[in-house]
């Protein structure tokens, strides 16, 4: 069929120097249901540090903020797709949320609206190298270990049995390196000689630049779109990998509400924030809601399909959160060793942990480049009036992305802690503040705003800071 033949992502205007701030939709061909569309955009590495998130905060208050963020991003999401329509006697049919902000604030909701959509950006750049880099070395130190027959056994704490679960926190005083010891009768050579040069943040980060850089300078990745669905089948295979592993190891909990022991954590903890960072990243699309539903051929129902897909979001969050913290071994391991990256409780030698991490290896590596070309759109036209205005200005930030990302992998590999500076950051702009400002401002215009709609945007907003402020004080 001629619908199977058009990419997943098209440009709207045609010509690439027109593109706009995420100027870049989904072909509504592709996608017969909206809520699912949003669902498969908004899905994204957050989901790996949920559970890390929910340690933090305390389990009953973790599922508290989950639903209460998702409450409310989901408001702030109505606020964002309302505020384009509340614009009188213009045409803003073509317009994105960035042209709202331009709108109402000038030049300075223009460039700054683009300064938090490039952190968004390039913040999830980032987290996505130090996540490869992650999933090359594991997914390469088990093929290594089993084409050469050696059995390797970690240095860390850990449960026995056939469903291992480590604690690769606990031997945080090594540097961050393989840290595992060999048992096989023949030379040791050949293991030591691989230890050392593929290790995990000295070495495979780099190793990543000559195959993502020179697809960041392709002119335009439209082809990378078409395996959008390797992002569907990552969710669902990390779901069925939730639900297996929690059948083997079981449910453990202890309810201890404001104190803690040596295995569980209080039910409210006073770091509750960083989950916050974390969800407002993981629910957040606000940057491009509009374009995801422009095309809706019932406008009438969009607050409707936004709903349900939040609600379907939420939900998949809350089902791998809940059900690896729960089911996390504690005893034996304390619930404090829940990584950053759930993934890394669970060893190089795992099956189903092996093939999870192939399945977002290729996908992340499908889906960076697009990331790099939504940035160069955004920053090169802006500042030259061309995406692409040479190969030399488009290496050069480029090149500036990736040292990022490999300077993050080197010497702060904690994509928790990169996910909750960022969405914090960004989410302060597009999810508290610049809806909720946009929804006054047009009320007053109106002359309809009320006292009670005043109080409740200005405590957002404040929600909104003191989010952001928080991540830097905990």
């Amino acid at each position: 069929m001629e619908e199977d033949t058009q990419p997943l992502l098209v440009p709207v205007g045609g010509d690439e120097s027109n593109y706009g701030i995420m100027n870049i939709q989904f072909n509504p061909e592709d996608f017969k249901c909206k809520r699912f569309m949003i669902w498969n955009t908004m899905m994204g590495t957050s989901i790996l540090s949920i559970p890390w998130g929910i340690k933090q905060a305390g389990f009953t208050s973790g599922i508290i903020l989950i639903l209460l963020m998702g409450i409310l991003t989901l408001y702030c999401c109505y606020r964002v797709v309302k505020s384009r329509k509340m614009i009188p006697l213009i045409d803003t049919s073509n317009w994105e949320f960035p042209d709202v902000c331009k709108y109402y604030f000038g030049s300075f909701g223009q460039w700054s609206s683009l300064l938090f959509s490039m952190v968004s950006l390039v913040g999830a750049m980032v987290v996505y190298w130090v996540l490869m880099s992650n999933f090359l070395f594991n997914t390469g130190k088990f093929i290594y270990n089993f084409v050469h027959d050696i059995n390797v056994t970690d240095i860390v704490p850990g449960t026995n049995g056939s469903n291992k679960v480590i604690c690769p926190g606990a031997a945080s005083s090594h540097p961050p390196q393989n840290r595992s010891v060999m048992f096989s009768s023949g030379n040791n050579t050949g293991f030591e000689l691989f230890e050392e040069w593929w290790n995990k943040s000295q070495t495979v980060p780099f190793y990543l630049i000559a195959v993502l850089l020179p697809l960041l300078n392709l002119k335009s990745p439209s082809f990378f779109a078409n395996f959008n669905v390797l992002g569907t089948v990552s969710v669902v295979y990390l779901v069925f990998l939730v639900t297996v592993k929690a059948a083997h190891l079981g449910i453990h909990l202890e309810y201890n509400w404001f104190t803690e022991n040596d295995f569980f954590v209080p039910e409210f903890r006073i770091l509750f924030p960083q989950l916050t960072g974390v969800l407002t990243l993981a629910f957040f699309i606000h940057n491009c809601v509009i374009t995801l539903l422009q095309n809706n051929r019932n406008q009438e129902k969009n607050v409707r399909d936004l709903s349900i897909a939040y609600f379907l979001v939420g939900l998949t969050y809350l089902y791998v959160g809940v059900i690896i913290f729960a089911s996390f071994p504690s005893p034996p391991l304390s619930k404090e060793c829940i990584e950053q990256n759930f993934l890394d409780n669970f060893p190089s030698d795992d099956i189903m942990s092996f093939v999870a991490r192939i399945f977002l290896l290729f996908q992340m590596m499908t889906v960076y480049p697009l990331l790099g070309y939504l940035a160069r759109v955004q920053l090169l036209r802006q500042f030259f009036g061309n995406a692409y205005p040479s190969v030399f200005h488009v290496l050069i930030l480029n090149i500036a992305i990736v040292g990022a990302g490999v300077a993050m992998a080197r010497f702060y590999p904690n994509i928790g802690g990169i996910i909750r500076y960022s969405g914090a950051t960004c989410g302060l702009a597009f999810v508290f503040v610049y809806p909720s400002l946009i929804y006054v401002i047009s009320l007053h215009r109106a002359g309809q705003l009320t006292w009670p709609a005043l109080i409740i945007h200005i405590l957002i907003i404040l929600l909104g800071l003191a989010n952001l402020i928080a991540q830097f004080l905990l």
